[in-house]
This record gives C-alpha cells, sequence and structure tokens, in this order.
C-alpha cells in the first residue's frame, strides 16, 4: 500500500490546478468569481509499473487525454476551496483504484453428472435441428 501512498502524493504534487467560471448553484455570484476547479496529471511522471497504468487508464477513461493526462473537472460546490478538495480527493480515489488488482477468476469444475447433463442436452437440441426442414411426403 505504500507504492499507492507514494504515487497519490506524487500525482496530488505534480497536479496544475485552473480556475474556470462555473456553472451551477451560486446565484450572481457564479458569474463573478471563477469557483471550479480544472485539474491536469501527467500519468507519465508518476513513474507507475504497466499493470497499474494499464488499470489507470481503463479507470480513467475519457477523462484522459491522448498525450497521457488525466483530466478533472470540479464545479459540484460553490466554493473554489471546496472543488479544488472534492478534485484532489477524487484523484486520489482515481489513483488508488489502479492499485486494486482483481481477483484472479477461479476456473469453474464441472462434475461428471453435470458434464453428462449438458452433452444429454446438447444432442437433443442438436436431434430438433436435423429433424427440421424440407419434409419428403
Amino acid at each position: 500500500m505504500a507504492d499507492a501512498d507514494e504515487a497519490i502524493a506524487r500525482a496530488l504534487g505534480q497536479a496544475r490546478e485552473s480556475f474556470l467560471a462555473a456553472t451551477g448553484p451560486g446565484g450572481q455570484n457564479v458569474n463573478k468569481v471563477a469557483s471550479a476547479v480544472q485539474l491536469r496529471v501527467d500519468v507519465y511522471a508518476l513513474g507507475l509499473a504497466p499493470d497499474v497504468f494499464a488499470r489507470l487508464k481503463t479507470l480513467a477513461g475519457s477523462r484522459m487525454t491522448a498525450a497521457g493526462e488525466i483530466v478533472l473537472a470540479a464545479r459540484r460546490y460553490r466554493t473554489q476551496e471546496a472543488n479544488r478538495a472534492d478534485a484532489r480527493e477524487r484523484l486520489a480515489e482515481l489513483v488508488k483504484g489502479a492499485f486494486d488488482a482483481p481477483a484472479p477468476r477461479a476456473k469453474s469444475r464441472l462434475n461428471r453428472v453435470g458434464k453428462e447433463a449438458r452433452i444429454k442436452g446438447k444432442k437433443s437440441r442438436g436431434t430438433i435441428k436435423a429433424n427440421r426442414g424440407k419434409v419428403d411426403w
């Protein structure tokens, strides 16, 4: 877990923030104050392992640009500070989620009785299909 914490710290340290006018709640204040936050992080600079990088790319989806930057926009709250904290928290969750490797899939085992029942079903369906077609009187 230390790797994940280090990567999160690096991501937050390298994040570039820009502030822009937000939509949504805020009344007249929304027209005057740039309360929305856009967070940009260069994923290649984080030095992630290839499997972690692949999972991060999948998790980021359309939020990752072709240049390898993750772009997060936070405009949920009325204040710039709250939006900034929200964007940083979402980035940390994204990076932390990339370190969670999926559990390996256990191959299912079928016993002899189940196998025989499956083959019997396939044979009966095959017989039904074989009897379809042109009828010869």
